[in-house]
């Protein structure tokens, strides 16, 4: 790793450090044993960032990325790289400071980022990601002309640019959310209590901020994330730049999504806009940190351009012509309100399944990501002659097609599972 590596993650552990210790601890040792304690610990925690360090590493052996750490116990770490579903370069903010960066590897099955490596220097850890990916999709690996001193490294190629969010909008799109439309409202009742009350005290004001900020906290780590939000295409690779205090590059292989979700929440409908989201095999489903998952895919933009991202990662399809069926009309004593907004269909490439009141989703998954097919009966949908058909996928969540006629529920069943069986091994000229 780094030179600079032990620095970085010693400033991580001051914070954990200073809020650990509480400002109660300070006001029962005063402020000069405090600070030895905040010395003690930030000097430990930067020996074990620096024998850490020292005892990181990683290389590459035939298609395996090998990691080496621990002094102790040492453990290595082989990745195959067949099962690299994306990496993405991360950069914190003390990272941008000092011009570093994080790689981070996603593979197959992985609940968790697998081998992050923290940290490298922008160029390394542009090259690498070429370069796992070139070996992961089974292309060779790209030949760079050594440096000379002195001279700076070519840039690296940024594909075909798809699509850039306005920042304005993604700002405008934040403040159409139930939690900052609604916010106002509740804060105008906290203070209309608060003045009949005639009660201001620094309890009751602090507990109200700490509601408020838990209550914008969601809309503002979006915008934080989203900020700058750029979507480019790279021969089959989609990469997403976006991030302001922590800038990220995700970069996803094309036949590495397993499906795509499109929402349309209900005041943005005002405007047109929806989002679009991705699903990779192994994990945006078992990462419980969606800041962490590589499933961006427009954060907000209006129905064309939706149409034109769609049509860049499912080719052949198009967002507005999808064929969708409602449930039969008996369904309504299970959806009195939702059995217009629930449907699905066979459309050529995928399998579509829309769902939805106040925000409406629609699901779409590629033939051949389908990993099964089920057929499910609630006890109310025994007594309706109804089931739900399932098409899960290797990334957890797939789509549904739910209270169906019992007759339909199985031929669609039959027909999905024939058409992924097409899709994942295609005859003589097709």
């Amino acid at each position: 790793m780094h030179p600079l590596s032990p620095a970085l993650h010693g400033a991580k552990s001051l914070v954990v450090v200073i809020a650990g210790l509480s400002w109660s601890t300070l006001s029962r040792v005063g402020f000069g044993w405090f600070s030895v304690l905040v010395a003690v610990f930030v000097l430990g925690a930067t020996v074990l960032s620096v024998v850490s360090w020292w005892n990181t590493g990683y290389h590459m052996v035939g298609r395996e990325l090998r990691v080496h750490e621990g002094l102790l116990w040492r453990r290595t770490r082989a990745i195959p790289l067949e099962r690299l579903q994306a990496v993405e370069v991360v950069r914190p903010l003390l990272a941008q400071l000092t011009g570093l960066a994080e790689l981070r590897l996603e593979v197959v099955g992985g609940g968790k980022t697998e081998a992050p490596l923290a940290y490298l220097g922008v160029t390394e850890a542009t090259a690498l990601r070429q370069r796992l990916l070139a070996v992961a999709g089974h292309a060779p690996a790209p030949t760079a002309a050594p440096a000379t001193a002195g001279t700076p490294p070519p840039p690296a190629p940024t594909g075909r640019r798809l699509h850039a969010v306005r920042n304005q909008d993604l700002l405008v799109s934040q403040l159409l959310t139930p939690q900052a439309f609604l916010l106002p409202f509740g804060l105008a009742f906290v203070v209309a209590q608060f003045v009949r009350e005639g009660s201001w005290s620094f309890v009751a004001v602090a507990s109200t901020l700490t509601a408020m900020a838990g209550v914008i906290l969601q809309p503002i780590r979006r915008v934080l994330d989203d900020w700058s939000f750029r979507l480019d295409r790279d021969g089959d690779v989609l990469r997403v730049h976006n991030g302001l205090l922590e800038t990220r590059v995700q970069t996803v292989p094309l036949h590495r999504v397993q499906t795509v979700g499109v929402t349309w929440p209900l005041l943005w409908r005002v405007k047109g806009w929806l989002r679009l989201r991705l699903e990779v095999a192994g994990y945006s489903a078992a990462e419980p940190d969606d800041r962490n998952r590589p499933d961006r895919l427009l954060p907000v933009g209006d129905a064309g351009t939706g149409g034109l991202v769609v049509a860049e990662v499912l080719p052949g399809v198009r967002l507005n012509e999808l064929p969708t069926t409602p449930p039969p009309a008996r369904a309504r004593w299970l959806r009195p309100l939702s059995r217009a907004r629930v449907g699905a269909g066979l459309h050529e490439q995928v399998f579509a399944a829309r769902a939805g009141l106040l925000t409406r989703h629609v699901t779409l998954v590629p033939y051949a990501r389908i990993q099964s097919v089920r057929v499910t009966r609630g006890p109310a949908q025994r007594l309706l002659r109804l089931a739900t058909v399932h098409a899960d996928t290797a990334g957890g969540a797939g789509a549904a097609a739910v209270d169906r006629d019992l007759a339909e529920a199985w031929a669609l069943a039959a027909e999905l599972t024939t058409r992924a069986q097409a899709a994942r091994h295609p005859g003589p000229g097709r």
